[in-house]
Parts: structure tokens; C-alpha cells; sequence
């Protein structure tokens, strides 16, 4: 297997913090996200950057990679594993395999990722109620399906390629992490096939809870004056209208925009966190009205 630079992949030093790490995985996915890029290799390359953030921006991974890494292979090297491999290093001991299904890209992680973070499926598992862990009873199989935030929302099928089969997997309409997707005698030996789910990384949005946080750049006069700005949430853009006098950092709610609650509990809400952005002047008109400003207010 070859072995793969994640720091180079996302563009960041091996020293940078998690916020950096993050930053810099939510501008390359929004430029590669198959559904809105024209790159060339769009989606191989989306593929790879979501692989390069599941492994750094988890601090267990992480530290296991950097080991790895601090031997001195560069990109393309080959990596002989140890005999028994590297027993799941970084993942916890947990020998799950683990299934990418997210953004259009599909598909699983590379065998570099699968080898270095201990991704076998069979015979490992929990049983099968939601949020269960732990041993699974002979002959079931347990995988970690990681699911887009979007099919979270809206519950929805979604096409899962696992132990050498493709399924067709109906995701229930706001599932939490932790809960279970049976797949009756689907696993290996005729048992039953668990899939354990989590929630694949976005660039757009985190979660908390139920609610959802998204950061909206906006410019400094949207700020000052006050605007109306379409804004991305998971059923679709909304409009949101921004306070005159408004400051970086402050946090506008729009209500049950988050993932939806099950069992009667309410929907969570979207916060919209405000990052000022002042564009830089292009032409001498723009540096000029950017004088008038720094000296406007520095007679004010």
C-alpha cells in the first residue's frame, strides 16, 4: 500500500491546529464537491480530502498517523504493515470496517486508511439494538456507515458498498449516532449485517446535538447597515435577515432548521455564526472608498 501525505492533501503544516485543519478541509471540499465543481478529478480528489480530515481532525488517528509518518515515508512510498498489521492504531482497538457514503463521492476509504486504522468487517459487533456496542453474537458483522448530514435530515435510501455487495439502505429520518440499521442475513455466515452509523463530515455545517452551526462570511457594510442574505441550511437556502450593527462571532438562530427530533422531540435549530470578510480592493475606486472609511471613523 502507498503510503498518503494527509497534511499535504489538505494543504496544511503537520503543526496545525484543529481549527486550521478544519478551515482548510471546508474551503478545498466546497471548491471539489462533485455537485458544484468542474475540476478535473473532482470527485477522486473530494474523496481523498474527506479521507485526510476522518483521519487528523480525530486526535486518536491523528497521534497514530503522525507516528507513521515521523519514519520518514513522502507521498507514493510503499508501506509494509508489521505482521497482524497495526492492529486498528488510533481507532481504539474497535476493528470495524468503516464506510464513506457521503457528498455523491461514494465509496470507501483507501487501503492505506483501512490498514493504518484497522477497518475489517466480520466477526467484530454489537448487538443490534440503537446505540448498542460491543460484542455482536456469532455470525453478525458490524460496519460504521458514515451518512451525509442531508440524508439525516430528509431520511432517504442510500447505496452502501460493503463486504463485496452493494446495498440499497434506507437511512430513517433523523438517526442519531450510535443507532443500528439491521440488515437481516446480510453478514458473513448468514448472520445479520449491523451497521452502526455516524455522521460523515461537512464542509458546511457542524452539529451539535440536534442543532446545526454554520458560518456565514459576510462583508463589513452587511454588518454595519444591516442586509437580507440567502443562507444554506439542509432543507435548502433560506433567507435570513442580519441585524444592523451586527459583530463578528454573533450567533442568529432560525428555528427547527436542524436535524429533526424523533419520537415527538422537536426539530433543532440552526445557528448562524457571522465571520466578517472584508474583500481586498481590486481597483482604485475600492482603495479609495477604503480611505474614506479608515479616515471616517478615525475622526468619528
Amino acid at each position: 500500500m502507498q503510503f498518503k501525505d494527509y497534511y499535504e492533501i489538505l494543504g496544511v503544516e503537520p503543526n496545525a491546529g484543529d481549527a486550521e485543519i478544519k478551515t482548510a478541509y471546508r474551503r478545498k471540499a466546497r471548491k471539489y464537491h462533485p455537485d458544484v465543481s468542474k475540476e478535473a478529478g473532482a470527485e477522486e480528489t473530494f474523496k481523498a480530502i474527506n479521507e485526510a480530515y476522518e483521519a487528523l481532525r480525530d486526535p486518536e488517528k491523528r497521534k497514530a498517523y503522525d507516528q507513521l509518518r515521523a519514519r520518514g515515508y513522502r507521498p507514493g512510498d510503499e508501506v509494509r504493515p508489521p505482521p497482524g498489521g497495526f492492529g486498528g492504531a488510533g481507532a481504539g482497538g474497535v476493528d470495524f470496517d468503516e464506510i464513506f457514503a457521503g457528498g455523491g463521492a461514494g465509496g470507501g476509504f483507501s487501503d492505506f486508511f483501512e490498514e493504518l486504522f484497522g477497518r475489517r468487517a466480520g466477526g467484530v459487533g454489537g448487538h443490534g439494538g440503537p446505540g448498542a456496542r460491543g460484542h455482536a453474537p456469532r455470525g453478525d458483522t458490524r460496519a460504521r456507515l458514515a451518512v451525509p448530514l442531508e440524508t439525516v435530515y430528509r431520511g432517504d435510501s442510500i447505496r452502501v458498498p460493503v463486504l463485496g455487495k452493494t446495498f440499497d439502505v434506507r437511512i430513517p429520518k433523523g438517526i442519531r449516532p450510535g443507532q443500528v440499521v439491521r440488515l437481516p442475513r446480510q453478514g458473513q455466515q448468514g448472520g445479520d449485517l449491523l451497521l452502526e452509523i455516524e455522521y460523515a463530515a461537512h464542509p458546511d455545517f457542524e452539529v451539535d446535538g440536534r442543532n446545526i452551526i454554520h458560518s456565514l462570511p459576510i462583508a463589513p457594510w452587511d454588518a454595519a447597515l444591516g442586509a437580507t442574505l440567502s443562507v444554506a441550511t439542509l432543507g435548502g437556502r433560506v433567507e435570513l435577515k442580519i441585524p444592523p450593527g451586527s459583530e463578528a462571532g454573533r450567533k442568529l438562530r432560525l428555528r427547527g432548521r436542524g436535524l429533526p427530533g424523533v419520537g415527538g422531540a422537536p426539530a433543532g435549530d440552526q445557528l448562524v455564526e457571522l465571520e466578517i470578510q472584508a474583500p481586498p480592493p481590486r481597483t482604485a475606486a475600492q482603495t479609495a472608498a477604503y480611505e474614506a472609511l479608515r479616515d471616517a471613523f478615525a475622526t468619528g
